[in-house]
């Protein structure tokens, strides 16, 4: 049975994604542009926002930094002043930097809790209003965020960005016990590896790794699933979150072993 509304046609609809300059972000872009809707495509002013938007018609550029709330009001505002609705908001904004305990910065746990969960928190905010009284009317209104399986149990050098993750994780699955009831569709993106310009800083082999084009797939079959949690690749990923069930001794051996680290 699916838990959100199913989103199969595209024509028309307006989404909003935050954090697509590059990776997921920019390949979704693409392909919901190529289904027929209007995207927004937000993220810090670059030459890679604009030529994401140069190169869809139907296709807004609003540079936003989504660590300021002021920010995120005033870029929501703009939306909906321009094109009156928003049928799907995807936060999918965020940053890595290897870590380990051994190499303790507090800089670096702080700038990712900055931008991969209050940034998320800002336009949750932000939209949060709006996309209620769409779905209280009876109209599409869907929240999506991209978490990772990073998110399910610790793992080597993610001492910094797991527990952002995992934060997201608890996030969407509260708003989702909160909205579904409200006809507000509400959906956890947990990706494993995808060759991003982030990923690209793993100096390890990443396990079946996929392109950003494969992830936009999977997660557009989930909206059309209606699924809450999409997660990809599922080998994968039902494996990792299978071994986070395991009793600690076990599962740190079993990690240890697999990554060398």
């Amino acid at each position: 049975m699916p838990m959100n509304p199913p989103i199969r046609d595209w024509r028309g609809r307006v989404v909003w994604l935050v954090g697509a300059s590059t990776g997921i972000g920019r390949a979704l872009a693409e392909a919901l542009h190529a289904r027929g809707a209007w995207v927004v495509v937000s993220a810090r002013p670059s030459p890679a926002l604009d030529a994401v938007a140069r190169r869809l018609p139907q296709a807004w550029a609003l540079p936003l930094d989504a660590t300021s709330l002021a920010d995120c009001r005033q870029a929501a505002a703009r939306v909906l002043d321009r094109l009156g609705r928003l049928d799907l908001v995807l936060y999918c904004a965020g940053t890595y930097q290897p870590l380990r305990a051994t190499a303790w910065d507090l800089g670096v746990m702080l700038r990712h809790q900055t931008v991969n969960q209050t940034g998320a928190l800002h336009l949750i905010d932000a939209v949060l209003p709006a996309l209620r009284r769409q779905a209280q009317a009876g109209q599409p209104a869907h929240l999506g965020l991209v978490a990772s399986v990073a998110g399910y149990r610790a793992l080597p050098q993610a001492l910094a960005y797991g527990p952002t993750k995992a934060a997201l994780i608890h996030l969407a699955q509260g708003l989702h016990l909160d909205l579904a009831p409200l006809g507000l569709g509400v959906s956890l993106i947990n990706p494993g590896f995808v060759a991003t310009p982030l990923t690209a800083q793993n100096g390890f082999h990443m396990p079946a790794l996929l392109t950003p084009e494969q992830a936009a797939q999977a997660i557009l079959a989930g909206w059309a699933r209606g699924d809450f949690e999409i997660q990809f690749p599922r080998r994968f990923t039902l494996g990792l979150k299978a071994l986070s069930l395991l009793p600690t001794p076990w599962y740190e051996r079993l990690v240890r072993g697999a990554t060398g680290l």
